[in-house]
């Protein structure tokens, strides 16, 4: 981060939102709030990237710590997916009243699932969707899909996959997108697997989401 984006950071720890604000440095209109997998915080690396990323495209970002990771700072998430979820509920309204224009959510993996989940639940609370390695199925185990909700997903979706992403092939996640009623895409990661990120690829997958991003939202 150089140092005149740090100077754009600030953090953020109120009304059980707990993260790091990336605003850009022009006036801004929309919004967007990321989280992290279930064995990481809102300092990945990854959600890192993205929101410098992103801020730098005119996006004012979020990334923020779910209930489970405020609770304790390592260790994953144990039965935790309603409080989670009603976590990525208070974020969106939170950046809702920060902005003035639409607010996009999403996440790593966990982040982004729990995020659909209450998509699929809510779906006025965001305008769209960012999901990094949507975790389809645990490794090894393609039978226990986690796609039940996905006929009742109502909001767009952009899906961002690793080709060696142990957690569903892209061949499982484009058949499984067909079960969602609104509009889906799904951009890949050549090579990546879960993580998504790494120091070779990083400058090539953030232009690869951001261009996928604003031509699937934005209209540019």
């Amino acid at each position: 981060m150089s140092e005149a984006e740090a100077r754009r950071v600030i953090e953020v720890d109120e009304q059980g939102v707990r993260g790091f604000l990336h605003r850009p440095g022009g006036a801004t209109q929309d919004g967007l709030v990321l989280t992290h997998g279930a064995g990481a915080n809102c300092q990945s690396p990854l959600l890192v990237a993205l929101a410098e990323a992103f801020c730098s495209a005119g996006l004012t970002v979020l990334r923020y710590d779910l209930p489970f990771r405020q609770e304790r700072p390592k260790g994953p998430p144990m039965r935790s997916a309603e409080r989670d979820q009603q976590g990525i509920t208070l974020a969106v309204d939170w950046m809702r009243r920060t902005i003035r224009g639409r607010v996009f959510a999403g996440g790593h993996s966990y982040g982004g699932r729990q995020t659909t989940m209450i998509a699929a639940a809510r779906p006025e609370l965001a305008a769209g969707l960012l999901l990094l390695s949507y975790p389809l199925h645990p490794p090894k185990s393609p039978a226990q899909m986690r796609t039940g909700h996905f006929p009742e997903l109502r909001t767009p979706a952009l899906f961002v996959h690793g080709t060696r992403d142990g957690f569903g092939s892209e061949a499982e996640l484009s058949a499984a997108l067909k079960l969602i009623p609104a509009s889906t895409r799904l951009v890949t990661a050549e090579g990546a697997g879960h993580e998504l990120l790494s120091k070779k690829s990083e400058e090539a997958l953030k232009l690869t989401v951001i261009d996928a991003f604003q031509e699937m939202f934005l209209g540019r």
